[in-house]
């Protein structure tokens, strides 16, 4: 699908100002959505909003890829509701700099939850007299991915969130008595999940008409792979790499050394069984895609190339270095998709190794790839990531969450690196070049590329400290956050929105 020339920003909700530690669905998200329609921008692209278990990232820890992360839920919005009390609503107080915050998760959850453990106490006490209508719909709606979701989020916090694969055997193979067993003996917590579920859904399905009615579009982000202590994995084994006996991960994901790392990336996720899919129809990813189509009005694929082919390395690999390429799907599962849900407003994500026939793949249903302006001046004349080199249908960003911030890479640019950028940009040397970010964004938008993306640190002006994900490392990842909303002052919004319209996005 191709696009009409248009620009935005990439932030991800938990990167929003709010009182109580971490970004939420709440006043700060629509004031953010007030700030992209001053600027004259139509895209806004989150990240993958479910909900996140260990170092919180949302493309390799979603407990599913169906449901939504209760810690973006607004405690502000539920007392608006008469769940909580206002008053008695305490904040999390945040010594950073308020352009280099952090989300202290371990400090966020037990204070967010206790509160949410009170809404639904308020909701529970509510429903036992009166019926919400909206709620049995919610319910009765999503119930073929919701209810395996709840009872295993009430598994799994009764078995002290240890994997799946660990607990009772008969629940591990979901015995059908043991099933029914454990769901009555569990009732009111898995009422408690449902309840975040429908009030997560409730806000973002809200804070979405309302970015519409803005005229912005939401791009949404499906990762390609799940976690292994899952809903999903747990309720369908039969569809992933699995030990029969263990149901460890027979082989897990991950990319061969690359730009980020000379050990490759190893994730740990589970990789499909794509010949059991394809019996099936695809029906599992069907019904992803789908989902996610309810929610966000374009969608990027994470690690598009591994439809055409992924990277497998067994089980127990510390490293991805001895992996291997495993044929993918390839055109036939975009085929089935666009053959239920018709043509797919879809961004492939493009990057890494990749090769004529990830390409060819990308081009057959005309998907924008990636270009990335921090992998532009590492070459010659010749690099496709220079904006001179463009398609029309793509994608440039000047940096993704996993790439530094454009000042911070600039800090640590190789001087080969900045000469190419100087003499690229018209200025005599680097030393001339006073902000690279701008420099970067006015590129971006000014190229041929149907789309363009900024992450917001970069016109923020925010060093490496405001940096989302740094590949390399497992830890203290996903934790970037600014507090202060006057940062999105009316001058940076007037500058933005002069570019935007100087280069008619």
């Amino acid at each position: 699908m191709t696009f009409q020339r248009a620009s935005g920003v990439l932030l991800h909700p938990t990167c929003l100002p709010s009182r109580f530690g971490i970004g939420d669905l709440g006043r700060s998200a629509y004031e953010f959505v007030d700030f992209l329609e001053k600027s004259g921008q139509t895209l806004w692209q989150v990240l993958p909003l479910g909900p996140t278990g260990y170092e919180h990232s949302p493309y390799i820890m979603n407990f599913s890829t169906f449901a939504g992360n209760p810690l973006l839920i607004s405690l502000e919005s539920l007392a608006e509701e008469g769940l909580l009390n206002s008053n008695e609503l305490e904040p999390l107080p945040s010594h950073d700099d308020p352009a280099f915050a952090r989300v202290d998760f371990a400090q966020v959850i037990p204070h967010k939850f206790k509160y949410l453990q009170q809404a639904f106490d308020r909701c529970h006490h509510i429903l036992s007299s009166q019926s919400n209508s909206a709620y049995e719909q919610f319910c009765q709606e999503q119930a073929w991915w919701l209810n395996d979701f709840v009872l295993f989020m009430a598994l799994l916090e009764a078995n002290d969130y240890k994997p799946w694969n660990q607990w009772d055997k008969a629940i591990a193979r979901r015995d059908p008595d043991a099933i029914a067993q454990q769901t009555k003996t569990l009732s009111d917590r898995i009422e408690f999940y449902k309840f975040l579920q429908f009030k997560f859904f409730d806000q973002w399905v809200k804070l979405r008409a309302y970015t519409n009615e803005k005229n912005i579009l939401i791009v949404g982000d499906v990762s390609i792979y799940v976690c292994h202590n899952s809903a999903d994995v747990w309720a369908q084994p039969d569809i992933f790499k699995l030990n029969p006996d263990t149901f460890d991960p027979a082989f897990i994901a991950g990319v061969p050394p690359d730009y980020f790392s000379a050990t490759g990336q190893l994730w740990g996720n589970p990789v499909y069984d794509w010949d059991k899919l394809e019996q099936t129809n695809f029906n599992w990813w069907v019904a992803r895609f789908k989902a996610t189509l309810q929610y966000v009005d374009i969608v990027r694929v994470d690690h598009f190339r591994g439809f055409e082919a992924y990277w497998q390395v067994p089980g127990g690999e510390t490293t991805a270095i001895n992996g291997e390429w495993i044929k993918g799907p390839d055109a036939k599962f975009f085929e089935v998709l666009e053959s239920v849900l018709g043509t797919l407003p879809m961004m492939a994500e493009d990057l890494g190794i990749i090769t004529p026939e990830v390409e060819a793949l990308r081009d057959r249903f005309q998907f924008p790839g990636m270009r990335i302006l921090q992998f532009a001046f590492g070459g010659g004349s010749e690099n496709s990531y220079l904006p001179h080199n463009y398609v029309q249908n793509g994608v440039v960003y000047p940096g993704t969450h996993d790439n530094d911030t454009a000042i911070g890479w600039w800090h640590t640019a190789a001087d080969q690196e900045k000469q190419h950028v100087a003499k690229y940009l018209g200025y005599p040397s680097p030393d001339q070049i006073q902000e690279i970010n701008w420099e970067f964004i006015r590129l971006a938008l000014g190229s041929v590329a149907d789309l363009a993306v900024i992450p917001l640190q970069d016109i923020l002006g925010l060093d490496s400290r405001a940096r989302m994900n740094d590949p390399r490392y497992n830890d203290g990842q996903w934790r970037w956050r600014f507090t202060d909303p006057a940062l999105l002052s009316e001058g940076v919004s007037d500058r933005l929105l002069n570019l935007t319209q100087l280069y008619r996005r």
